[in-house]
């Protein structure tokens, strides 16, 4: 949310400086990304009336200006701008005057003419990138009047980095809200008192789904000039806040979400048929947005249209029957509150993003629509003309406003500082959550703008940001600790890990979610678990075999030139049993490659089956390994044997299937295997044996 500190202080004005405000909100939860102002620093520039321009009589692109700047007699400045002309209103810096990069003006002599101050352009004053020709201010500026005092050079831009459900601060409403509470403040929301119709034009409103749409409110405004140009305190706010100006009446729309935080749309009335009906789309529809994009509708996209085609997507975009143009002359003005779930990630979905659709899919205040309505109105109406008609409200079903019990004491107790219960109270009203005081309860209720707050802990979080994260005093307490036991029969995921790498394995650890490809080649009967959201989409299954991550592992290692792999994983395998969803702890390895590192003695000779068997009793002892002879889909028929461990089955060993060696582009066969962790953690008790009396003869 960007946003002019000015604009900010005719909503609320507390007594602390602009650098103290940007703390306090920060300190608040609100972290005031970007402090910065609204233009460059620079001085002795006044607003001066070009009273005559005459040819240099030594340059042909050089004009002397004589120039009003408020004193007695006018200034003689020597002028290259070709826009140069007479009346204008320009900016003139005068001798002594310092701009921007510290150019300072002095008395100069051009082309043999005394030039006594400058006339400027937007970019040497750093307002602009425009530098062909000399800015021009508002006719109705006073000469001499100070430019920076003129424009309002002074104020600060102010940037929040908000949090998701704070959607009620994307206004300038929002936030002075929360300031007028942090600082104690007196908040003077803008007026929007209803306004009188003087027009009998109406446009009839249906909604089909008053869950998808709450609530409807419209207006029909007559006889209106869209040419009328946008007032420059107006744009100059817009601009502030990161919005381009565009025409008076979609300027009046923007800047009244950012001053009230509801979304409007004005339509071409004449071009709308019949009456406004809120919809979904049927079978086929295609509507083309404001962009010029076409799109197909989904079912799930709530549309505005009118009895013969789509008008727009619900709170996201117009399309482009919706546009106002130069030759408008009656407008039907939308201020709507839609429900969240309906809007939420349909415009990422699109592939695009828009203010309105930021907006509602976070919820706006449903009840400040008509006030929205009136407050665009009034504005239309001050800067475009016309008449308006009666307000249209169409009601659905709104969100419910729960009152909420807050126990004192759990708000003690959470925040670990005991808060006065008058504070308390204080906070509560400061932040207009109506609160009733029952015994050492509070009874509160969120306020419409407030989707945020829904349970108990919502509300003692309201209390810890007003009553200071800075004034809760850090307590150490005291911690009882005591030995966990440590079984003999068990022994640690841990002590397994050890016993590999000793035997010069290296641990990887891989996505628990991987290709179905790869399940349906390792595992012949797999029916793995899909992924909902994946985030790739070949990663869209839940793996049922450790094997697939080790053999990319392998895949990439000799990809990298390396002829000798050591690697085990331990983790997670996921399975569904009918209803239930199984998670048995696996760990397993592969090898690849030399059974032994390079030496100059012996032999290069590759590993094998019995290499891994004796890896595998290793990491097992003194528990009792065996093998038997058995086939596995991903391993050698001949070269594949189960694992028995204590006499149950504990898993597999084996020697790749050469099927998926020529899948997976592998020059030779890894020799792998596989075992539950249950059967690998438990060890027979130590039994101590009694020591011979007599010494060993031999």
């Amino acid at each position: 949310m960007k946003f002019s500190e000015h604009w900010l202080r005719t909503f609320v004005d507390p007594p602390i400086d602009s650098e103290e405000l940007a703390e306090r909100l920060t300190m608040a939860g609100f972290e005031v990304e970007q402090r910065e102002s609204a233009a460059p620093p620079f001085s002795s520039v006044v607003v001066a009336r070009i009273l005559a321009v005459e040819r240099h009589p030594n340059a042909d692109r050089l004009t002397l200006c004589k120039v009003e700047v408020g004193e007695e007699r006018p200034l003689g400045i020597v002028c290259g701008a070709p826009n140069a002309a007479i009346g204008m209103l320009v900016p003139c810096a005068r001798i002594g005057a310092v701009l921007p990069g510290g150019v300072v003006i002095r008395n100069a002599a051009m082309r043999g003419v005394k030039s006594q101050g400058m006339l400027c352009s937007g970019k040497e004053l750093g307002l602009s990138d425009d530098a062909s020709g000399l800015m021009t201010l508002d006719p109705d500026f006073a000469v001499g009047r100070d430019l920076r005092e003129a424009l309002d050079l002074d104020d600060v831009i102010l940037t929040l980095k908000l949090t998701p459900n704070r959607a009620d601060c994307l206004s300038i409403l929002g936030v002075a809200r929360e300031v007028a509470a942090i600082t104690t403040s007196k908040l003077t929301p803008p007026a929007a008192a209803p306004v009188a119709a003087t027009s009998k034009a109406n446009r009839g409103v249906r909604v089909t789904d008053p869950r998808a749409c709450p609530r409807f409110c419209g207006r029909v405004i007559d006889g209106i000039d869209a040419r009328a140009p946008t007032p420059r305190w107006m744009s100059q706010r817009l601009e502030r806040s990161g919005i381009r100006s565009i025409s008076a009446v979609v300027d009046i729309t923007n800047y009244v979400m950012l001053e009230l935080g509801q979304p409007l749309h004005a339509y071409d009335d004449a071009r709308l048929e019949g009456d406004i009906v809120v919809r979904f789309p049927t079978p086929g529809e295609k509507l083309t947005l404001l962009n010029g994009e076409i799109i197909p509708l989904d079912p799930d996209l709530l549309l505005v249209a009118d009895e013969r085609k789509p008008l727009g997507l619900a709170g996201i975009m117009g399309g482009e029957h919706s546009g106002i143009g130069e030759d408008t002359r009656r407008v039907f003005l939308e201020g709507a509150f839609w429900n969240p779930k309906v809007i939420q990630g349909k415009a990422r979905r699109l592939g695009f993003v828009t203010d309105a659709g930021f907006r509602f899919e976070r919820g706006v205040d449903f009840a400040r629509s008509p006030d929205a309505v009136d407050r665009a109105t009034q504005l239309i109406l001050e800067i475009c003309g016309g008449k308006a008609s009666d307000l249209i409200d169409v009601l659905g079903e709104l969100p419910r406003r729960d009152l909420v019990r807050v126990h004192e004491a759990r708000i003690g107790r959470i925040l670990g500082v005991t808060i006065p219960s008058d504070e308390i109270a204080g906070i509560f009203a400061r932040l207009e959550l109506k609160p009733v005081h029952q015994g050492s309860d509070f009874i509160v209720t969120p306020p419409s703008y407030r989707f945020d707050l829904v349970i108990e802990e919502d509300f003692i979080e309201e209390v810890a940001r007003l009553f200071g994260y800075e004034n809760i005093v850090t307590t150490l307490s005291a911690h009882r600790q005591s030995m966990l036991p440590a079984p003999e029969t068990e022994r640690p995921l841990s002590a397994l890990r050890q016993r590999l790498v000793d035997r010069d394995y290296q641990e990887v650890i891989t996505f628990s979610f991987v290709s179905s490809a790869w399940e349906r080649a390792l595992r012949n009967d797999a029916n793995p678990i899909k992924v909902l959201n994946p985030i790739a989409s070949h990663l869209d299954v839940m793996r049922t075999t450790l094997l697939g991550g080790l053999i990319d592992t392998l895949r990439t290692n000799v990809n990298r030139k390396q002829e000798r792999v050591r690697v085990f994983e331990a983790g997670t395998c996921f399975f569904r049993d009918s209803e239930r969803i199984e998670q048995p702890l696996r760990i397993g390895g592969l090898a690849f490659g030399p059974a032994q590192p390079l030496q100059w003695d012996g032999g290069k000779r590759d590993v094998d089956l019995f290499d891994l068997k004796a890896d595998v009793e290793a990491i097992a002892w003194p528990l009792v390994v065996s093998t038997e002879a058995a086939t596995h889909p991903a391993l050698h028929p001949g070269r594949c044997a189960r694992v028995l461990i204590g006499g149950k089955a504990a898993g597999w060993l084996g020697e790749l299937h050469p099927r998926l060696q020529r899948e997976f582009e592998l020059p030779r066969a890894a020799v792998v295997f596989e075992l539950d962790q249950d059967a690998l953690t438990r060890q027979p008790m130590p039994a101590a044996k009694t020591v011979s009396k007599l010494p060993a003869c031999r």
